[in-house]
């Protein structure tokens, strides 16, 4: 089973991740790794804290001359910031330091952010100090997700299969353009030209006027981001189990990163106002040897009973605004409660396009632990072997299907002549 955890604090030492189920035999790039936490801190709208940070990864094991061992993964990201917070985020006691007990003080924190951990967490726990509680929930912990995301991403890019990310909307500013023909190398390259991570070029520019605006503001703006995935093979996941379904899996692996708080897969929440006629995907015939079914349309968005049908897997994840605002909202202090204006943090004003990054990294995992299930090996070797045998299946279904069609006419032509 392909599972992972992280550590860290965002202004602590460190972040760390271990990833543990993965294969031997994968040949790894690290700097593949560093590229997908590199776009992480991009996008317009992001804050200071990113003038600071340049993230790398270093692996500290399962890896050895390039390659996967088999044993867990783990990894480093430094922050750079620590050298700013070591007295308010020492592991250690302070004991009679008096200027570290100042800072402590300074930067503690005693209002609540409505729309963050804070509250909850900070009951939850019976902490003292509100930043026990922003430290761990804050969207850095996602820089470890990325880099564990991307090593993944890696292995599914082994077997040819495509991830891609992107950005649909900021605030009110959204694309009408449908990406459902167009092959994902080309929409990369659209991307990669835009700061907002959006593939329509005509938008990106009222995209950064209204995070501009929100800046202006004090506000905060959120959005929504697109995973597509392309040569999935067909049966990942299952409809044995309510927690088999990969359905499910993906919408709770997006649900965790902070601030995404509703997942579409495929056309979801139209196909709720449409009869089944216009909704479901019909099959035809195949005219290639890779599947033996066609469809004109995709509205399930690659997925059907809780497993991948051979389409393209189109999941939209919905980002909220930060929280952390710059000019506020009502709130109250603690441990009192009375009223106060909310605790403001460096934070950014828009992460949307930098969340897109952390989507796919969390997209990558589950399909990645989906195709270890189906597939199952402890090296790439064996998983590569139960993959071909699988897909030599697929397409002799097809080829059967075709000589049976073949029979079929010949018979009826030679009971033609008899007659």
């Amino acid at each position: 089973m392909l599972r992972f955890l992280t550590s860290g604090e965002s202004h602590g030492q460190a972040l760390v991740a271990i990833l543990d189920g993965f294969p031997s035999g994968l040949p790894i790039n690290i700097d593949l790794v560093n590229k997908e936490l590199a776009k992480r801190q991009q996008g317009y709208g992001r804050g200071s804290r990113q003038k600071i940070e340049h993230d790398k990864a270093e692996i500290l094991s399962g890896i050895r001359y390039g390659v996967t061992t088999g044993a867990p993964i783990a990894l480093l990201i430094q922050n750079r910031d620590w050298h700013n917070w070591q007295n308010v985020m020492s592991v250690y006691k302070s004991n009679d330091n008096k200027e570290a007990l100042a800072e402590i003080a300074k930067k503690s924190i005693k209002r609540f952010r409505p729309g963050h951990a804070d509250l909850a967490g900070t009951l939850k726990y019976r902490h003292s100090d509100i930043r026990n509680v922003l430290e761990r929930a804050s969207a850095r912990e996602t820089a470890a997700r990325t880099a564990v995301g991307s090593l993944c991403n890696q292995l599914l890019q082994y077997f040819n299969i495509e991830i891609l990310n992107h950005v649909i909307s900021i605030g009110n500013i959204k694309t009408d353009k449908s990406y459902e023909q167009i092959s994902l190398n080309e929409l990369s390259s659209k991307i990669d030209m835009s700061e907002m991570f959006s593939a329509d070029e005509s938008i990106t520019r009222a995209m950064k006027d209204a995070v501009k605006t929100a800046w202006q503001d004090g506000d905060s703006l959120g959005g929504i981001i697109e995973i597509l995935v392309d040569n999935l093979p067909v049966g990942l996941g299952s409809y044995t189990q309510w927690d088999e379904k990969l359905d499910g899996q993906l919408a709770q692996a997006l649900m965790s990163i902070q601030a995404i708080k509703a997942v579409e897969i495929g056309d979801g929440i139209t196909n709720a106002s449409l009869p089944g006629s216009e909704v479901h995907d019909a099959l035809y015939p195949s005219n290639d040897n890779h599947l033996p079914f066609s469809r004109k349309t995709n509205h399930a968005g690659g997925i059907e009973g809780g497993m991948t049908n051979g389409a393209r897997l189109k999941i939209k994840a919905y980002m909220k605004p930060i929280p952390t605002i710059r000019k506020g909202l009502p709130s109250l202090t603690y441990p009192d409660f009375t009223s106060e204006t909310a605790h403001y943090e460096r934070s950014d004003v828009c992460a949307v396009p930098a969340a897109s990054i952390v989507c796919k990294a969390m997209i990558s995992f589950v399909l990645a632990r989906a195709f270890l299930n189906k597939f199952a090996g402890d090296s790439i070797v064996d998983i590569t072997n139960s993959y071909q045998e699988y897909t030599k299946y697929c397409q002799s279904l097809g080829k059967a299907k075709s000589k049976a069609s073949v029979a079929k006419e010949q018979n009826a032509t030679l009971e033609m002549e008899l007659e």
